[in-house]
């Protein structure tokens, strides 16, 4: 259906519209596939021309690399949300699991497996797509736990060579198994509340095992 005034954010009336047709354009991309989606598709549902998708975005790969953007952006703020006071081991744990569990319930719901998906399938055509993708999922990822890491290096919580390959170890730790089963197998693999919590606790220990300061154990 297209989007109403009702439901396009506030601002002027291009942004409105250019939001019109990402929300579209999302809905249209997560339904039929990147190949399957129809700029026509996206202008009805928008509520405006073809002409006027085209205006905002130059191409249909323009137009998917904005819906990504704001797919990841709103991902981004919802997982990294600053590094709260941690002054000990039971904070550090307690910062570590919440933080786990967090990220794999975002980075689990449908839609943003559906984008992954997507973005693998046309990696081979649209690379460019596949560098965005990472830049803001993974690389992200690594970049903001490899800064709150070296803070909490700094106060003698954790240890380590490299805060980023710390990072990267924490990240897949917390994120591998569940993130490959949901890709392959679909929404049925998608794990409850209680499964994300149990592998988070299993991946915070395994983690701290490594790179818990001794000052701490």
């Amino acid at each position: 259906m297209p989007t109403t005034d009702s439901e396009i954010p506030a601002g002027t009336r291009s942004e409105r519209k250019q939001a019109a047709i990402v929300g579209a354009a999302a809905e249209v991309f997560l339904s039929t596939g990147y190949a399957g989606a129809s700029m026509d598709e996206i202008a009805s549902r928008s509520g405006v021309s073809k002409q006027t998708v085209y205006k905002h975005f130059t191409s249909k790969e323009a137009l998917f690399i904005a819906v990504m953007g704001q797919m990841m952006g709103e991902a981004d703020i919802a997982v990294h949300q600053g590094l709260p006071r941690v002054e000990n081991r039971a904070q550090l744990e307690a910062y570590l699991l919440d933080y786990a569990v967090r990220q794999l319930a975002i980075v689990l719901t449908p839609g943003l497996m559906q984008l992954r998906r997507l973005v693998i399938a046309e990696a081979q055509r649209f690379p460019e797509l596949a560098r965005q993708l990472y830049a803001r999922g993974p690389a992200r990822a690594v970049e903001a736990m490899g800064a709150a890491f070296e803070q909490l290096a700094a106060k003698n919580l954790l240890q380590f060579s490299d805060a980023n390959m710390a990072a990267s170890q924490f990240n897949w730790l917390v994120m591998a198994d569940p993130v490959n089963r949901v890709m392959m197998l679909g929404d049925a693999a998608l794990p409850s509340q209680a499964e994300i919590r149990r592998h988070a606790e299993a991946a915070v220990a395994t983690f701290l095992a490594a790179f818990l300061h001794p000052d701490q154990r």
